[in-house]
């Protein structure tokens, strides 16, 4: 802990705050269930081959799969559970939350029809709704200021780890069992090989869950009890008089994500049809830059934001996302277009760092920009918007460009730089412009509530 924050809670006489190794274990924790999220999320980019055929159907029904499905509820369930964690045990939110999507993945497994596997992803979305919320408050109240940006960044690199991971470990499951044509599995019967994957990622979730049970429930910093938490109406008052932030910030981020999950749901998909590559080898080269470089890029992210906000710069969280969208902007253009795979492998080094630079950032703007008793349900509505633009519209973008723009399988890289390019330029100009509103948020904030 600083001298300054030691000083504050002696000045404010709040409580101090947990031990610095304990609340990186909660960090840890915290952060392998939104790995496990993520997994559990993009696993469908490196099926879409044997699904699109063992169910006939389009790339925009398998978008509707990757995008919609999810969206569908996650977006509208956050709002309650964010009311509900501003008052409630955030720890056993998180747990049965994970239970849930646990579950449902390894459910996928199961699905036999288009209908059953689209119900089986919106329950995904359902249990998933329950992390991030929660997670978000409870780490703002294990870290002070200083350090909540390199806190949440950290949390954020599940992101990229579980992207990444679900791309490697798919890779390579769905090598080992596409040479079969149905697999026998005890207590279920044959399925198909991909259900296999569903099976072999859903079920570890399950002990995930009961690993939060170690999860000590902080002190709610700013307010005197968990009854203190805002109300709806309080919320929504807040929230309209920062509009101008809330939208440039939220609009901004939720592009990039729709750019972001655009590009992770296809890209797979994309070296196939582009490059002739077997989805294996897709899976495992794209996943394994993403897992490693994506990290990097959210944590250099929250780190050069932390120093930022040290030297003066009270706009910084949001400063390193402009400059991330900025250099998005050229990476995902040229991505898709380069004549060889090797130069796309190459290209997909910057993108990916520059694509995971905003999110741990973006996320700690949110919990800088509201007072405690209000953080889960503000919460919730950025992830509203990430997830409704982004997861919901961002794979479908692209499969409705391939299949009614283009009308041709081949095409899907052009599909990939209209949509991606389109997305970065309204993120470029919604988070450049939206410096001075969240500067002058950060006042309104100050007077509305002493600072975290």
């Amino acid at each position: 802990m600083t001298t300054d924050q030691q000083q504050h809670d002696e000045a404010t006489g709040e409580a101090p705050y947990p031990s610095s190794p304990y609340s990186w274990y909660v960090v840890g924790i915290l952060t392998v269930a939104f790995i496990s999220s993520f997994i559990d999320r993009q696993i469908l980019g490196l099926l879409v081959a044997p699904i699109r055929r063992d169910l006939g159907i389009s790339d925009t029904g398998m978008s509707l799969l990757m995008g919609l499905s999810f969206a569908l509820f996650y977006t509208v369930l956050g709002f309650p559970i964010g009311w509900l964690a501003d008052r409630w045990s955030r720890r056993g939110i998180i747990g049965i939350a994970i239970a849930a999507w646990s579950v449902m993945t390894a459910a996928g497994g199961l699905a036999k029809s288009y209908g059953q596997l689209f119900l089986t992803r919106i329950g995904v979305g359902v249990g998933e709704a329950g992390l991030s919320p929660p997670a978000y408050s409870l780490i703002a109240d294990y870290f002070p200021r200083d350090r909540l940006a390199t806190a949440i960044s950290v949390y954020s690199m599940g992101i990229y780890i579980g992207a990444g991971l679900a791309n490697v470990v798919g890779g390579a499951v769905v090598g080992l069992v596409s040479g079969e044509a149905m697999w026998t599995v005890p207590l279920v019967g044959q399925v198909r090989p991909w259900q296999v994957v569903f099976f072999a990622i859903g079920t570890p979730g399950l002990l995930l869950a009961l690993l939060t049970l170690t999860i000590k429930e902080p002190v709610r910093r700013g307010v005197p009890t968990a009854r203190s938490a805002a109300s709806i109406g309080t919320v929504f008052r807040y929230l309209n008089a920062n509009r101008s932030t809330v939208f440039r910030h939220h609009g901004g981020l939720a592009l990039i994500a729709l750019a972001n999950y655009g590009l992770a749901a296809w890209a797979p998909t994309f070296l196939v049809r582009t490059y002739d590559w077997p989805i294996s080898r897709a899976g495992i080269s794209l996943g394994s830059i993403t897992a490693i470089v994506g990290p990097m890029g959210i944590v250099f992210g929250g780190w050069y934001a932390d120093r930022l906000l040290a030297a003066g710069r009270t706009d910084a969280k949001l400063r390193v996302a402009a400059w991330a969208a900025v250099g998005l902007l050229v990476t995902d253009i040229l991505f898709p277009l380069m004549p060889t795979a090797t130069g796309a492998l190459v290209l997909f080094v910057p993108l990916s760092f520059f694509a995971a630079a905003p999110f741990g950032v973006g996320a700690a703007a949110v919990q800088e920009l509201l007072p405690n008793q209000m953080r889960a349900q503000g919460s919730a509505l950025y992830l509203f918007a990430l997830a409704a633009i982004g997861v919901g519209l961002g794979p479908t973008v692209v499969a409705v460009l391939t299949d009614y723009v283009f009308g041709a399988d081949s095409a899907l890289r052009y599909s990939l730089a209209i949509a991606s390019s389109g997305a970065m330029l309204g993120a470029v100009a919604l988070l450049w412009t939206g410096l001075g509103p969240y500067r002058a948020s950060l006042v309104f904030r100050s007077k509305w509530q002493s600072p975290i």
